[in-house]
């Protein structure tokens, strides 16, 4: 069997906790989980899913991040995309200094065209190679905004600033994510694309679903459905409605409102009817097999994990599915079957997580914990999930 570090979710949890003086039956009164759900957490026989890492973490007024441990540093390293990050940061740091002369660009139909095919890299799980890209695709969007600002190179800019969230998020520097989002926000207003606006916030909604505020999570969904206004009519405004639609859903499911969770669901199956295959629209994967992903995950959020894996079994991913979406899926698959105790089956959906993106499942907290929960579950861990252990960090 691997050996598992000492270095765990549950052991983080154990030391935030003793460090803010309070007793395990004092920290589970003030989340919605039992005490003896916690104590198995921090001595590890039982993975620290999201949702509990992220009420542990409000609980403790800290950073989920304190939790989980991200950014996994080591790994990083190991894939070569510790190194691309801090061009990134600096990219999007000077945003505010004006024109570069020093800075050659390409035309303006090549830069909008690298910036729809760096969200099409994401949406492909290749992060190494669109943060290896991004840097300069900001820095020569940039230069030209300032230069001979047009609408189209603002929103160009907007997408830009979307994929270096993207990939923050993904790779777990949520303070990085954070910044891109100020940027968006920044580029949108400019271009004057209130569903580029409403994106933000959709995003912005998901960094407190992450941290456990579902409330706010909740008013920025709200506010991003109202900033589109006149336009909610169009393809591209239904798409992103519906988009809000789908995040609200998971919140509400967070937030233990299913009757709103439902009503999230059935107001973006609706747009999905409206729009067909949106999933390129805005590149936020916006489709009928979206909204029954969605539907599965709040079963799966509400902790009904007969009726999450009923769901699973039934959805049928087309080709067209995005990489990321698909990789999610299996991730998600695999928690609900870990915890109604299905082993093989679980690590079978981690295996095709892996398979499908390799650098976006080897980075998600959730993965880690699943696999955590696994080898913890097995008497004698089979190859296949000493293999993963491995891979993933154990």
């Amino acid at each position: 069997m691997p050996k598992q570090s000492g270095d765990h979710t549950g052991t983080r949890i154990q030391e935030q906790r003793r460090l803010a003086r309070l007793t395990q039956r004092v920290l589970a009164d003030r989340i919605p989980y039992s005490y003896s759900w916690l104590t198995q957490v921090e001595c590890g026989a039982r993975p620290a899913s999201v949702d509990f890492t992220a009420a542990v973490a409000r609980a403790l007024r800290i950073d989920v991040t304190v939790l989980t441990g991200q950014p996994y540093v080591t790994q990083l390293q190991e894939d070569r995309l510790a190194e691309l990050v801090r061009p990134i940061r600096e990219a999007m740091d000077l945003y505010d200094l004006g024109d570069d002369p020093l800075v050659t660009t390409r035309t303006v139909a090549e830069l909008i065209a690298a910036a729809e095919e760096l969200c099409a890299r994401v949406r492909a799980t290749r992060l190494h190679a669109a943060a290896a890209a991004l840097p300069d695709l900001i820095t020569e969007l940039t230069a030209l905004c300032w230069r001979a600002p047009t609408t189209e190179l603002w929103q160009a800019l907007a997408s830009a600033y979307r994929t270096a969230h993207d990939i923050t998020v993904k790779l777990g520097f949520y303070g990085l994510a954070t910044v891109a989002l100020d940027r968006l926000g920044w580029a949108a207003e400019r271009a004057g694309d209130p569903c580029l606006a409403a994106m933000r916030q959709y995003f912005r909604g998901l960094v407190y679903f992450r941290e456990g505020e579902y409330s706010i999570g909740l008013r920025l969904v709200r506010s991003g459905r109202g900033l589109l206004g006149s336009d909610g009519s169009s393809r591209a405004a239904l798409t992103v409605a519906g988009q809000l639609h789908l995040g609200g859903s998971v919140l509400a499911a967070r937030a233990g409102e299913a009757g709103l969770a439902a009503e999230h669901i059935a107001q973006a199956r609706e747009h999905a009817g409206r729009v067909g295959d949106a999933s390129r629209v805005h590149w936020l994967n916006f489709s009928s097999t979206n909204v029954a992903l969605h539907e599965m995950s709040v079963a799966m959020e509400m902790r009904r994990y007969d009726e999450a894996l009923r769901q699973a079994k039934a959805i049928r991913l087309p080709a067209t599915v995005a990489t990321s979406r698909r990789a999610h899926f299996y991730i998600d698959r695999a928690r609900v079957e870990l915890e109604l105790g299905r082993g093989e089956a679980s690590l079978k959906s981690m295996v095709a997580a892996r398979r499908s993106a390799p650098e976006q499942t080897r980075y998600h907290p959730g993965a880690r914990e699943t696999i955590r929960g696994l080898v913890h579950l097995s008497r004698r861990a089979p190859e296949p999930l000493r293999a993963m252990a491995t891979w993933i960090g154990m």
